[in-house]
């Protein structure tokens, strides 16, 4: 995948991205796009893929050389006794010798070496999109803590608003001063709750910086907005996507990889031919003959029966290996799909039923408790409720992106949502 589908997968999950939601310098702020431009380039598995297509290069070149021819020298007839003693009756040969391959040999090794480049062509793909799936999933959780923190710095805030009015009350003998405690009690409960979702921020800005090669976070936060929009297409396009996916799209030059083996093993038995030419040097009479020859092994013996059978099992098993990837590919998308449409789901109970209740009762709640006809435990758990919902909904937007990010990765490209009348 490019640079530009990279951007491509980023508009897909609906994340605009603006400097202004970080409250910090464009500097500092980090978008997808540029996460998923610096995970492509520091990615360790990407230069390990592509160093695989040289080494498939390297034996696609080595499979179409000729073999080298041999050179031979003999001396017979010498070093005996009698007339054989020292070189006199000695002779000497000087051979030259071609093995030519025969039947096609040469360009089956050609075929599977070609093959051999394509499988690491399509797995440095795959590779590609899961490095862009990955970090899209990693910069989505680490926004994802972003908003959770801010909801619970807005929960804190109501909390400690209260404090004022309260001591009002104690001081007028309307509350008791343990409610000030209890105050005290809620508010820092909210604050050890935020402390532990900074903590798993950390180590989510960690991870995703390592994805974009550095050992710690050079960002001071990320930006983009988790809002969801349109709809999703039907499950059935989405499985129909998939075999678009380049894990699947591999198999094919795995096939023929492994026909051109299968190809080459039904080959082998055919002999192949030997010629030979050499000089011959007579020092008894001192007259020099050309000697020529021939030779053909027999394959009597060893038909290359087993590599045969091997190489048509390994090529049978394709087809299989294929069906049992591209179900996994299913089972992960179906996965996906159903978090995806349960975030749509939980969503709309909220937008249109939890929050909006959630706040219409804090709002009186907290209205009542000033004029003294709610408890401060009715306000705190009035305010409580606004903030989990709040905490429910951001979660709900997180999972909704990371189930795109997902699918993104399984169907080999952007996945494209309906646009809806509100968009």
């Amino acid at each position: 995948m490019s640079v530009r589908s990279a951007t491509r997968l980023a508009c897909a999950m609906a994340l605009l991205f603006s400097p202004a939601l970080s409250g910090v310098s464009h500097a500092q702020s980090l978008t997808m796009k540029s996460a998923l431009q610096r995970a492509l380039a520091a990615s360790p598995r990407l230069t390990a893929a592509e160093r695989d297509i040289g080494i498939a290069t390297g034996q696609r070149i080595q499979a179409g050389t000729l073999l080298n021819p041999e050179v031979s020298y003999e001396l017979d007839n010498a070093y005996g006794s009698g007339a054989y003693r020292g070189t006199k009756s000695a002779e000497s040969t000087l051979q030259i010798s071609q093995l030519f391959e025969l039947f096609g040999k040469r360009d089956a090794r050609i075929a599977v070496g070609q093959a051999g480049i394509e499988v690491a062509a399509v797995q440095r793909r795959a590779v590609r999109l899961e490095i862009l799936s990955e970090t899209a999933i990693a910069f989505v959780s680490v926004l994802g803590l972003q908003q959770r923190i801010t909801i619970l710095d807005q929960q804190v805030e109501a909390i400690d608003k209260l404090t004022p009015l309260l001591q009002r009350r104690v001081d007028a003998g309307a509350s008791s001063p343990a409610e000030t405690g209890r105050a005290e009690v809620a508010s820092a409960l909210v604050k050890a709750d935020r402390e532990r979702v900074r903590a798993t921020l950390a180590s989510a800005r960690r991870e995703l910086a390592v994805l974009m090669g550095d050992t710690a976070p050079k960002f001071s936060t990320v930006s983009g907005r988790l809002e969801p929009s349109g709809r999703p297409p039907s499950f059935q396009s989405v499985v129909q996507a998939i075999d678009a996916n380049p894990q699947l799209m591999r198999w094919t030059a795995v096939y023929a990889q492994r026909n051109a083996e299968l190809l080459l093993a039904r080959l082998k038995p055919y002999p192949d031919v030997r010629v030979s030419a050499g000089w011959r040097h007579y020092n008894d009479t001192n007259d020099d003959a050309v000697r020529l020859s021939v030779s053909v092994p027999i394959p009597v013996f060893d038909q290359n029966q087993g590599n045969i059978l091997s190489a048509q099992e390994s090529l049978a098993r394709t087809a299989a290996e294929r069906a049992a990837n591209r179900n996994t590919l299913i089972v992960l998308a179906g996965r996906a799909y159903d978090s995806l449409q349960g975030a749509l789901a939980e969503l709309k109970v909220l937008r249109e039923v939890a929050i909006p209740k959630a706040r219409d009762a804090a709002a009186a709640i907290a209205e009542g408790y000033g004029q003294g006809r709610f408890s401060l435990l009715e306000v705190l758990d009035a305010q409580a409720s606004v903030a989990q919902a709040q905490l429910r909904e951001q979660e709900a937007q997180q999972n909704f992106h990371v189930a795109v990010a997902t699918i993104e990765g399984l169907v080999g490209n952007p996945f494209s949502l309906a646009r809806g009348s509100a968009r």
